[in-house]
């Protein structure tokens, strides 16, 4: 008869699902039919489950995501976004992710690029891909901090952005950048180019990120790591706030 304290010794051992598991088995008749085989493997399928969870809770949390629950599946395809169903599928199974490629995904304010790209970010996550989600600005801004502080701190910031393996850059060139910055920017796509999947959310077509940097050789070295290669998403259709706004306030009104 197994006791309290045999079954805390799983949690001591770190293989607490596999005990949780184990006392499901035995309180539960329906287990008895199984062999004993049968029942070993529930509690190691339980415990790989659990590490799996586990560790993508810890991936979705380092990422750094504004809508930590953004995901493919709440991604809504109203014929005038222009946006397939199967295509974001596709991008769900993060194929391009262990192609190392970039993806662009353009789309005037509020059409939604943002949570689709947090959602493929989260997508990322759940096929254990390491992930972080930044604005631009702030990628900017923890660089400039980091280097201001002399600590050799601006090299640890800038590693990261460079070996993540899928780095999500939000509101791209929105607004023009220092020439300071633009060589922070090239040193990290140079580094990710073949190593890491790049995702890049913009308002602005390719064309005019070239007038967002200082310095036509430094413009022309991003752009060609960028724009040439990317694979393409545009957005189009309603402001998706303005959408949702809509909908809660006809669903609230439906249920009085």
């Amino acid at each position: 008869m197994l006791t309290e304290e045999d079954f805390a010794r799983f949690k001591e051992f770190r293989c607490t699902a596999m005990g949780n598991k184990l006392r499901e088995i035995i309180d539960d008749p329906a287990y008895d039919s199984m062999t004993f085989e049968e029942k070993v493997k529930e509690m190691i399928d339980a415990q790989v489950n659990a590490k799996v969870t586990n560790k993508i809770q810890k991936l979705n949390k380092a990422a750094g995501f504004k809508l930590a629950d953004a995901c493919v599946e709440e991604i809504v395809y109203l014929p005038e976004r222009k946006l397939s169903k199967d295509r974001i599928t596709r991008l769900a199974s993060c194929k391009w992710v262990e192609d190392n490629e970039v993806v662009v995904i353009i789309s005037k304010t509020g059409c939604g690029k943002s949570y689709v790209a947090q959602a493929l970010g989260n997508a990322a996550c759940r096929n254990l891909h390491s992930v972080r989600y930044r604005r631009l600005a702030d990628i900017f801004a923890d660089l400039n901090q980091a280097r201001a502080a002399c600590d050799g701190s601006y090299y640890e910031r800038i590693d990261e952005f460079k070996t993540v393996k899928v780095l999500i850059m939000d509101d791209f060139m929105t607004t023009p950048i220092t020439t300071e910055n633009a060589i922070d920017l090239f040193e990290i796509l140079e580094a990710r180019e073949g190593t890491g999947a790049t995702l890049i959310a913009s308002q602005l077509e390719p064309n005019e990120w070239y007038l967002r940097i200082e310095g036509e050789l430094m413009a022309d070295s991003i752009l060609g790591r960028t724009g040439s290669t990317a694979r393409y998403l545009d957005l189009d259709g309603p402001n998706m706030r303005e959408y949702f706004a809509k909908k809660k306030q006809e669903e609230e009104a439906s249920t009085n």
